[in-house]
């Protein structure tokens, strides 16, 4: 995106001390990662600094650590597997700030890749300290924030460094914001949004902002029965805010001064006890047994969110349609998610899709890799989405 500084506008960096800010923030089992994406994500921005001779610096969390350093929360198993994932050794200091880390910093040469210790053992971190700051920024010549994922933290290393050395969006970064911008920021019309997960009041932002921008709102998951029952509808023993009843009619009341169309569901699939192959049968909504829990939407909901699918050219998808983790309450969000990957994949959609929970959802139906793009960045991809400025995004604008 033009407003951002890009490597593109980086310059001669050869020789030159460059702190690269990562999302590192991956599952270790017994000193081991078990699942590289967010890694592999980020090496090319390190094979093309490395390449343009660029010393490289790391910075990155790990965990929410309390007290100071501490083994479990250490990034030194975590420098095997940067190592490992771009195929060139990775040197590690056990400190980011002081004398272990200047004295790492110094002993190398251009192209070299070093890992500094994980920044939240200090508390200055996240308090966005300036004296802190300055002690990170001792080490660099040049700050690249490739790490979208905690761009919505003002922390020293993701907000303040950009305050102290020219400063530019790394290639993860900058597919992100381009993602977003084609998602909400500027898309092609029509916009149909699928919002899911368990509570509307985890997602007020996010619906309040959505119905201002898109021209259709799918609402599916727990949250879409706080919607039914402030119509009036009995939903049983479904999970369901009723005190919400007023937010979400709300939300319904503005959808309609905006124009913006909001799709719930008209039948579900209904079972009696939450659990791994329970009996359960699809009803109308105006139908659920008063003792009975909707876990999925129906058959025919399914079908008219892919006929507004067909009518999108831009999805933008934040939870799941029904309780996935289970089946066969799995059944509407893969199929949708299918649905959606295919008219991608046909060239007639732009999909971008973030969250927990939609991540694993689209894995589950085997379709992540055919989306436009699947944003890994959890809470910064939800506060981008609820119209939420974000403060390591905004200190890269030209």
């Amino acid at each position: 995106m033009a407003v951002f500084k890009t490597l593109d506008d980086i310059g001669n960096i050869s020789g030159k001390r460059v702190l690269v800010r990562v999302d590192l923030n991956v599952p270790v089992t017994e000193g081991k990662v078990s699942d590289a994406t967010r890694i592999e994500r980020i090496a090319p921005t390190i094979a093309e600094l490395s390449g343009k001779g660029a010393k490289v610096i790391l910075l990155a969390h790990f965990g929410r650590p309390k007290d100071g350093p501490s083994p479990e929360f250490s990034l030194e198993p975590i420098a095997r597997a940067t190592a490992e994932v771009l195929g060139r050794p990775v040197a590690f200091a056990s400190d980011c700030i002081g004398d272990t880390a200047g004295s790492a910093v110094a002993a190398m040469d251009k192209g070299d890749v070093l890992l500094l210790e994980n920044t939240r053992f200090y508390k200055a971190e996240e308090k966005n300290d300036p004296a802190f700051t300055e002690r990170l920024a001792a080490n660099g010549d040049i700050f690249v924030n490739d790490a979208f994922s905690a761009a919505h933290r003002a922390h020293s290393s993701t907000e303040g460094l950009a305050h102290l050395l020219p400063s530019f969006a790394g290639r993860t970064m900058q597919a992100e914001l381009e993602a977003l911008e084609k998602g909400l920021g500027n898309p092609v019309r029509p916009v149909v949004a699928i919002v899911g997960g368990a509570k509307v009041s985890t997602k007020i932002d996010l619906l309040m902002n959505l119905v201002k921008k898109v021209d259709a709102l799918v609402i599916g998951g727990g949250m879409a029965n706080t919607f039914l029952a402030a119509r009036g509808t009995d939903v049983g023993k479904s999970l369901c805010e009723h005190d919400l009843a007023p937010t979400a009619k709300q939300i319904m009341i503005e959808a309609a001064e905006a124009g913006c169309a909001i799709i719930l569901p008209v039948d579900g699939v209904v079972a009696k006890e939450f659990k791994a192959g329970a009996a359960c049968e699809t009803v109308a909504i105006s139908d659920v047994p008063a003792d009975g829990m909707i876990l999925d939407v129906g058959a025919r909901t399914v079908t008219t969110i892919g006929e507004w699918i067909d009518r999108a050219a831009t999805l933008v998808w934040n939870g799941p349609l029904g309780a996935f983790e289970i089946e066969p309450f799995d059944h509407a969000t893969v199929a949708a998610a299918r649905h959606a990957a295919a008219r991608t994949k046909a060239g007639k959609l732009v999909s971008v899709a973030g969250g927990g929970d939609t991540v694993a959802a689209l894995n589950h139906a085997g379709v992540a890799d055919d989306f436009t793009y699947v944003s890994t960045a959890g809470g910064a991809f939800l506060e981008w989405m609820e119209g939420k400025p974000l403060p390591g995004v905004d200190v890269l604008k030209r």
